[in-house]
């Protein structure tokens, strides 16, 4: 089965999307499933996983109403805050509906990345670490040092980094990026999305042999059985369509790859990771 592991929906009008405004009319517009699936039929991109895209719990609610409606959705990862005890509720709340599959935790946000390391956080990381909670986590690379300590006292996390873990990719700049993601990768129960690369990159300019480099190292430090492909729909549009996201990834794949690792790149990871039925 392909699955596209990361994409989002929105619709405006809720009010809960701040960060969507006139200077991104590309994307100041609602996107639902009938607007997706031209492409998820064109691809043959069988089932999606819908990312939160707003801090709050009612996006959530209102993802895990869409996904009721739409078979293409085979699961939606909601948002949660994990600096407020209320994290347990929110939990409750929504583990028991079969499409929910997963919390996002959006430390991109943070102007300090070291309040990961407070105790309430990291209690929060060990409560999902003993449920089993798939975890997203949204990261920028200057903010990988302290996730990578906080993960070291959560060492059973089943986490995934977004977005390559959101590298300097319109620069060309590499490190500190590759020994952090070195390291991340050397933890067996944490995995990366292929996704959000093409947004990191000169939105204008872009060519695909700019992302290879941080392709390669990712599949190189994850291996083939810890990488899922995500679109991250429809913010990609800023920089290139979904053909254009696809195909890139597709050529920066190893020649040595076998039609078994894509399989798993394209599907079976995410299946395996999300615990999709």
């Amino acid at each position: 089965m392909r699955i596209d592991a990361h994409q989002h929906y929105w619709k405006l009008s809720r009010g809960d999307y701040g960060w969507i405004g006139p200077e991104m009319p590309v994307l100041c517009r609602d996107y639902l499933p009938a607007d997706l699936q031209p492409e998820l039929q064109r691809h043959r991109i069988e089932k999606t996983i819908v990312v939160q895209a707003a801090a709050t719990l009612a996006e959530t609610e209102y993802l895990l109403e869409l996904a009721e409606c739409d078979e293409s959705i085979a699961g939606v990862v909601g948002w949660v805050d994990m600096f407020n005890p209320s994290y347990v509720h929110a939990y409750e709340r929504f583990a028991g509906h079969p499409k929910f599959v997963g919390f996002r935790t959006m430390l991109q946000d943070l102007t300090d990345a070291s309040v990961i390391l407070e105790r309430g956080y990291l209690e929060a990381l060990s409560f999902f670490e003993r449920k089993g909670t798939p975890i997203d986590l949204l990261v920028k690379t200057p903010q990988l040092d302290a996730l990578m300590e906080a993960l070291e006292q959560v060492p059973r996390l089943h986490a995934v980094i977004d977005h390559v873990g959101k590298p300097r990719i319109a620069e060309g700049v590499q490190d500190p990026w590759r020994s952090q993601m070195a390291a991340i990768g050397a933890m067996p129960n944490i995995y990366c999305k292929l996704s959000g690369m093409v947004t990191e990159a000169d939105h204008q300019n872009w060519k695909p042999e700019q992302l290879v480099p941080y392709i390669r190292h990712v599949l190189e430090q994850f291996g083939p059985d810890r990488v899922m492909f995500g679109s991250d729909w429809p913010v990609c549009l800023l920089a290139g369509s979904y053909t254009d996201v696809l195909h890139a990834l597709e050529r920066a794949l190893p020649e040595e790859w076998t039609s078994a690792e894509r399989e798993k790149l394209f599907g079976g990871n995410a299946a395996a990771f999300y615990r999709l039925k």
